[in-house]
This record gives C-alpha cells, sequence and structure tokens, in this order.
C-alpha cells in the first residue's frame, strides 16, 4: 500500500468517524462540559458556552431514547445471570426514559413549551433516570467483568502449558475485559456528573468537578467510538 493510498484510507476512517451523530454528540458534550469547567458555575462566555452546546446536543438526541427502547424489547444474550439480565432491563428503561423525557426539556428551554416550572421538574427527573442507569451500568459491568475475569482463569489453567497471549479466545477476552473496564470508569464518572447536575452534594461535586468529570467522561466516548485502524499491507 502506497503512502497515498494509507493516507486516503486513514482520511476515510476520519470521515466515517465524523460523520456519526453519536460522535459528533460527544465531541459537543466534551466542549460542553470543558466550559463547564472552566466556568465553575460562573457568569461569563465560558457557561454561555456550556448553556448553549447542552442545548444544541438535545437535537442530536431527539428520538433516540428508541434505541434503548429496541434494546429493552430485545432477548438477552444466552447465558446471562437472571440479576445481570434485570440490571441491564433496568438501564434499557431509565435511559430511555431520560432521552424521552429530555426532548420535553428542549421544548421548553427552545421556548416552544411555555411553562418553565414544569420543564424544569421534567429536567430534574430526567436527570435522575440518567442517574439511575449510570448505576445500573456500574453494576453490570462489575458483574460483567467478574464473569470473564473467571473464565480467563478457567482457560488460563488449561493454557498453562502454552503461551496464553497466543491463543485467539484468549485474546478476545482480555479484549472484552479492558473494553468493560473503560466502560465502567466512563459509568462511574457519569454518576458523580449526574449528582453535579442534580445538586445532590454541592459543597463537594462544584460545578468544576461536574465539568472536569464530565469532560474526561466525554473523552472516553470519543475513544470508545472510534473506528478499528487499517492494517496495511506490505507487498
Amino acid at each position: 500500500m502506497s503512502t497515498l493510498d494509507a493516507t486516503r484510507a486513514e482520511l476515510a476512517l476520519v470521515v466515517l468517524y465524523l460523520n456519526k451523530a453519536e460522535t459528533r454528540d460527544k465531541i459537543c458534550r466534551a466542549i460542553q462540559y470543558g466550559s463547564k469547567y472552566l466556568s465553575n458555575g460562573e457568569a461569563g462566555t465560558a457557561q454561555n458556552v456550556d448553556k448553549q452546546t447542552s442545548l444544541a446536543r438535545k437535537v442530536f438526541r431527539l428520538f433516540k431514547f428508541v434505541n434503548d427502547l429496541h434494546a429493552l424489547l430485545s432477548p438477552a444474550p444466552q447465558g446471562t445471570p437472571l440479576p445481570l439480565v434485570l440490571l441491564g432491563k433496568s438501564k434499557n428503561t431509565l435511559l430511555s426514559t431520560f432521552l424521552f423525557l429530555d426532548q420535553f426539556v428542549w421544548l421548553g428551554r427552545s421556548g416552544i413549551y411555555k411553562n418553565k416550572e414544569r420543564t424544569e421538574l421534567i429536567g430534574r427527573i430526567s436527570l435522575f433516570c440518567w442517574l439511575g442507569s449510570s448505576v445500573c451500568t456500574t453494576l453490570v459491568e462489575l458483574g460483567e467483568l467478574g464473569r470473564l475475569s473467571a473464565s480467563m482463569k478457567k482457560l488460563e489453567k488449561e493454557l498453562k502449558d502454552t503461551n496464553k497471549y497466543k491463543n485467539e479466545d484468549y485474546r478476545a477476552k482480555l479484549k472484552k475485559s479492558n473494553e468493560r473496564t473503560i466502560a465502567l470508569i466512563k459509568a462511574g464518572m457519569d454518576i458523580v456528573v449526574a449528582v453535579g447536575l442534580l445538586q445532590l452534594a454541592p459543597k463537594k461535586v462544584t460545578p468544576r468537578v461536574t465539568g472536569a468529570f464530565g469532560f474526561v467522561s466525554s473523552l472516553i466516548s470519543c475513544y470508545q467510538l472510534l473506528p478499528s485502524p487499517v492494517k496495511s499491507k506490505t507487498s
């Protein structure tokens, strides 16, 4: 593969990445929480960027609740323990509810729906739903990591006389374990962000703390959405 072909292939991946609505939403999320960190809740340019970006992101999420509604109605993978299935379905329910209610928040904050008090109430309920879904996600990832760890230990015993990293099944489990660890870290950070937005612990989780955790969580989301790199072929 020539240098030009390799560059063209890499650019094609960048275009594919940026064409995703989810990617644009997470980039905007990073800008939003980065601005919240800079403003620390004080009036000014950074706070204006935070508020405007937050409102703009809601457009990306219109009808997105259907995704989790579909996941809720889909059967769980075979062999998944019942507690993890129930936690997963709870997460889907809460996240779908959050995204559904968030549409009404957008209607209110954009001036289409005029009842400001009800808009704020709906916004608060939706954030509690997001907090609940993040807690469920954290518990699901912990449970799945435990299952993966037990499975990997069993496989290690079977491969004790060989190089386990040359085993395709072991490498696949290790990759999945790394992905779930990252997802666990992100879910934990999202819990802090939700607590900050709801002002459940205003002295400890300040706007700056909320912004910092939200910014890092957004970067993790951007990383998770990255396409697989192109494998160059040498002639």
